[in-house]
């Protein structure tokens, strides 16, 4: 009763923390920790509550989409290799496999981590400024199907991925073999 009776700042604020630990580990315990509770408040509803589900699947579509998106339009700032294995975060990304960030992140945590929590931060919220509603345990485009705000939903995709990307791009270095 405490969460349905949230006015829309604390919700905003509460799907903005869901989606940041989404991405700070992408596949890790605070990433599982998002999850678990998204999925517990889902149960506890009656399978009816899907507002944080939306905040814990956009969070996590964000961080591969992000490096997808930046490794194309800046591409002096990634590798060939990660180039190439940026491209493959298109499908990882609409398809919410989070972990796809990951071999970026290892090489890179300040810049992919950081930009990745922020637009991760400000999708979580606007899916809350809008009352997006994923009535299922899983995300990636299959969740658009069902979800009660398919607009919502893929703007607020599209704002936190370019958030993120752009971050991303005008903040890390140029790659070393690219100088």
């Amino acid at each position: 009763s405490f969460l349905e009776g949230m006015g829309t700042g604390n919700a905003i604020l509460i799907g903005v923390i869901l989606a940041a630990m989404m991405s700070i580990d992408m596949g890790g315990p605070f990433n599982k920790a998002a999850y678990t509770f998204a999925i517990g408040v889902y149960q506890a509803s009656g399978f009816k509550d899907g507002r944080w589900m939306a905040a814990v699947m956009i969070g996590g579509m964000i961080p591969p989409l992000a490096i997808a998106v930046a490794s194309t339009f800046f591409p002096k700032k990634f590798t060939l290799q990660e180039r190439n294995a940026g491209l493959s975060n298109y499908a990882l990304g609409l398809t919410f496999i989070t972990e796809g960030a990951i071999p970026f992140a290892a090489t890179d945590p300040l810049h992919i981590i950081g930009s990745s929590v922020i637009g991760s931060a400000i999708a979580g919220g606007l899916t809350q400024l809008w009352h997006v509603n994923v009535p299922a345990p899983h995300g990636g485009v299959v969740a658009l199907l069902l979800t009660n705000q398919k607009l919502g939903f893929i703007m607020s995709l599209l704002i936190g991925t370019i958030i993120a990307a752009l971050i991303l791009g005008f903040w890390r270095p140029v790659a070393k073999e690219n100088k």
